[in-house]
């Protein structure tokens, strides 16, 4: 490829803020933000390269989405969206895991099956001209021209200067699968790797048990004591009383990390007799969400787990649950003593109905 911004890109980031941000009437543009896979798209000719947030090719996975790149982008782009997958009201995360899979027979099937859409909001490149520099206003401006006549599976994102309706947006598009609002300033530049944009995402509040815990990755704690802890496992009982494995804390201090190994060393006796999560401690082949298991996202990891005795319940945050677990990683708040583990159900989570996907999708 010889494009004026050639791969690998780091994507331009976004800072997360509790709020949508003031300023004058058009300092902003708002855009939905979406729950898919980051891509940059290379196109040189016959050339395609989709490439991911870390810099990996994405092409495999997605093979339906290289026919209707190479007839509705331009022949020579380098394009910012998002790779998602609509099913029915929403947009559906668990299933775009799936594509992500090693076997070209079932990639094949998969992309037929559960068809993968792309949502670009910002263009880089066009023919010789590196438009980087460029504010975002005018990248925005020629994005809508270029892609004027895009139909499905290409979309442009939604945008608004209104904030109003940027928070109406908030409101309403949540239960689609859309986790949030982005604010990106209009005279902004596009920055590789670097926060420059503010992203605006929900977040409740729920209590967990704590049945484990895993040794943060820097450290060897399994074997001469001086480790300190990297993720708390959090569980939620459903209605007939089974404890479910529904993600992790993590975002905690070194000291904090050190203070958490003697806090939770009672609960580590006998923790094996009777927990619910027993059967799962040696089964590192499974596929499903356990504790000890390996997944696509994390082949090289430690994932090995230390059971606690299911005694202690952890108040967290959490933006969105994707199916039966969090989405993201959930932010530790405190310990709640004062509640007996058997609160910690499904029930007390909010659902939101989803809402106008189509009207987001303009299909």
């Amino acid at each position: 490829m010889r494009l004026p911004v050639s791969p690998p890109v780091a994507p331009m980031l976004a800072k997360r803020v509790s709020d949508l941000p003031e300023g004058d009437e058009g300092a902003w543009i708002f855009e939905p933000k979406w729950d898919g896979f980051r891509v940059l798209v290379f196109r040189d000719s016959d050339e395609l390269l989709l490439q991911s947030r870390d810099e990996k090719p994405l092409d495999r996975y997605f093979p339906e989405l290289a026919a209707p790149l190479k007839a509705q982008a331009p022949a020579r782009c380098v394009l910012d969206g998002e790779i998602v997958v609509a099913r029915g009201e929403a947009l559906d995360f668990e299933a775009l895991q799936m594509r992500l899979h090693p076997a070209a027979s079932r990639v094949k099937m998969l992309a037929g099956e559960i068809p993968a859409s792309i949502v670009l909001w910002d263009v880089l490149a066009l023919g010789d001209e590196d438009l980087t520099s460029r504010p975002f206003f005018e990248r925005r401006a020629a994005l809508e021209k270029a892609l004027a006549g895009a139909a499905p599976p290409l979309h442009i994102t939604p945008a608004t200067t209104d904030r109003a309706v940027a928070a109406d947006w908030f409101r309403r598009f949540e239960g689609a699968g859309l986790d949030g609002v982005m604010a990106k300033p209009r005279a902004g530049l596009y920055e590789p790797n670097k926060r420059a944009m503010f992203k605006v995402k929900h977040e409740r509040e729920c209590d967990c048990v704590v049945a484990g815990f895993r040794w943060h990755k820097t450290s060897a704690g399994k074997s001469d004591g001086q480790g300190i802890v990297g993720s708390l496992l959090l569980g939620l009982f459903d209605d007939e009383g089974v404890l479910h494995h529904v993600g992790v804390s993590a975002s905690f201090t070194a000291a904090k990390r050190r203070e958490l190994v003697n806090f939770l060393a009672p609960y580590r006796t006998d923790a094996l007799a009777n927990h619910p999560w027993r059967a799962w401690a040696g089964d590192a082949e499974d596929w499903q969400r356990k504790p000890g298991a390996k997944s696509r996202w994390s082949q090289d990891k430690d994932l090995g787990w230390e059971p606690l005795r299911p005694e202690l319940v952890a108040e967290v945050a959490y933006d969105h649950m994707q199916g039966r677990r969090f989405r993201h990683t959930a932010q530790f708040r405190r310990w709640r003593p004062d509640k007996a583990t058997g609160e910690c159900t499904y029930a007390q989570l909010e659902t939101v109905a989803a809402q106008e996907l189509a009207e987001i999708f303009r299909v």
